[in-house]
């Protein structure tokens, strides 16, 4: 009987498909993908038990949400990376030590500042896992038409983890106290730290080189700022300082481009990103999850204020939208082993569009339907366009660079979540503020509070009699369906873009196999040019 590690040597040199052993494989690294995609939104349920509990400041409790991402946003391109040169299934390990034990510590934070520091930590170990799982699936599914339904159950478990994220925090909280979010950890990557071993090939670059400490700091010092400067925005608007900060991150960006253009082994090979294969997937992955998330930003406000559904309730009634993600995910593979790229996920995009025009068309209508309707049309294009693409950019680099592959894809989904909230999170607040009239009879402290957000607008309604509280209560929900309008058009065109830039450009991807080897050609063809002009 042969063992995972032969089955894969075989699968690259005969093509031949791997056996149980890879899809058992599988389902083990979808243990730490659930678990990091429910981080991501269930915190969001338990910060008011935490605000109880350990009294943040204002500034803290911004900074205990956001020290998760902007720690995982800036290292996922180097641990992406190490990952290559000392191990995938090595740093995944680690990841899921380091992030069981650091959320199990973060249960029992006495502290915001505790708590901080932990979710920090937390994106630190975070992100030697996300890479690690999309690069060891490459190097596990070496033909193409299984990595396509392997990527495909991987996207949907990541897009599956972000929506149940409401419902698990929902029951948690409903029974335990707000250290049990963080506690889940353990259950979840402790059967991942004992059958990674057995199943998990090991898998890297052989020809890897130095790690450039100058490097990891660049991209750090290029990720934070920006990252930063584009959550700020979001939450307080503009400001002096998200200039200063953004120019900052961009010109880092500029010495790290630099670095790597001449560095003999770079940390990111920039030459990935004149494949226009490559890029376009990228680009499409990044609208895709700017949509995805826009329309979360809104859809869970309209069904927890105006319809007035709890969290849990709001989760479920979300559920027909998960199940088209997944189902449209998996369902791809065979039409896109079939049909161009370029036709499948424009085609798969405007199911996204048309759920956008249809928020856009029936915003204030007041029936729920609409809105559930035009929740699952857009998981069906996204579930799809994300499948597709997340394996093309996987197709389209060489597997000594799968890591850096993973980690540039996963940092597109990272910006793409945070832009998503920016761009069309500070739409809907701006048209908001701007259509929302006060009723008379308001006082002038809580008319400020009122026109603020849609959340205010309620708390402060609460705080009236019952005539103006209704009033009140109306015009929030019209301003605030009115900013839907808006931002549905603009989520709609954000659609459009993304299908046109699929369809000039993932035209052409050749079979994974065939570029694999090309980009390895290519890889040993610069390596000996080099050597030649660089005699050690």
């Amino acid at each position: 009987m042969t063992t995972l590690t032969e089955d894969i040597r075989i699968a690259e040199s005969e093509g031949r498909p791997v056996t149980w052993r890879g899809w058992a494989a599988l389902v083990v690294l979808m243990l730490p993908v659930l678990l990091i995609s429910v981080d991501n939104t269930v915190l969001s349920f338990a910060l008011p038990e935490i605000a109880l509990a350990l009294e943040p400041t204002a500034a803290q409790q911004l900074w205990i949400i956001d020290a998760y991402p902007l720690v995982l946003a800036g290292l996922l391109v180097t641990m992406g990376t190490l990952g290559d040169r000392y191990g995938r299934r090595r740093m995944l390990l680690i990841g899921a030590t380091g992030f069981a034990t650091v959320s199990a510590l973060s249960a029992f934070a006495p502290s915001a500042e505790w708590l901080i520091a932990g979710r920090a930590a937390m994106g630190l170990f975070g992100a030697m896992i996300m890479p690690s799982t999309l690069a060891l699936l490459r190097s596990i599914f070496t033909l193409r038409s299984q990595r396509r339904l392997a990527i495909a159950i991987w996207a949907s478990m990541f897009s599956a983890g972000a929506a149940l994220g409401p419902i698990v925090g929902g029951v948690l909280l409903e029974h335990f106290s707000w250290g049990s979010v963080f506690l889940m950890a353990v259950p979840v990557l402790v059967p991942l730290l004992v059958l990674a071993p057995l199943l998990v090939p090991e898998s890297r670059n052989p020809d890897a080189g130095r790690v450039d400490a100058v490097s990891i700091v660049l991209s750090m010092a290029m990720m934070v700022p920006i990252v930063w400067a584009i959550k700020e925005f979001a939450v307080h608007g503009f400001s002096p300082t998200i200039v200063v900060a953004t120019v900052a991150g961009a010109g880092f960006g500029i010495l790290f481009v630099r670095r790597q253009l001449h560095a003999r082994s770079p940390m990111l090979d920039m030459r990935l990103f004149t494949r226009g294969t490559f890029s376009g997937a990228l680009l499409v992955n990044l609208l895709s999850v700017i949509s995805l998330v826009g329309f979360m930003f809104f859809i869970a406000q309209h069904l927890q204020l105006i319809v007035g559904l709890s969290p849990v309730k709001a989760g479920f009634a979300l559920v027909p939208s998960l199940a088209s993600v997944i189902v449209s995910g998996l369902l791809v593979v065979p039409i896109a082993s079939r049909i161009p790229p370029r036709i499948v996920v424009p085609a798969a995009l405007m199911f996204s569009m048309s759920g956008y025009l249809l928020v856009a068309a029936t915003a204030g209508s007041g029936d729920l339907g609409w809105l559930l309707l035009a929740s699952v049309l857009l998981g069906i294009g996204i579930g799809a366009a994300e499948t597709v693409s997340n394996e093309l950019v996987m197709a389209s680099a060489p597997p000594s660079k799968a890591g850096a592959a993973g980690a540039v894809s996963e940092t597109a989904y990272e910006l793409g979540a945070v832009l998503g909230t920016a761009v069309l999170g500070s739409i809907l607040t701006a048209s908001y503020r701007s259509g929302i009239a006060i009723p008379a009879g308001v006082p002038t402290d809580l008319a400020a509070q009122a026109r603020e957000t849609l959340a205010g607008a309620y708390v402060t309604a609460g705080e009236l009699a019952a005539p103006i509280a209704d009033a009140l209560r109306a015009a929030a929900a019209a301003a605030f369906d009115s900013g839907v309008a808006v931002t549905a058009a603009v989520g709609a065109g954000l659609m459009v873009l993304a299908a046109v830039i699929a369809a000039t450009t993932l035209g052409s991807a050749p079979s994974s196999v065939n570029q694999a080897a090309r980009s390895e050609n290519e890889e040993s063809n610069v390596a000996r040019g080099e050597a030649s002009r660089h005699p050690r």
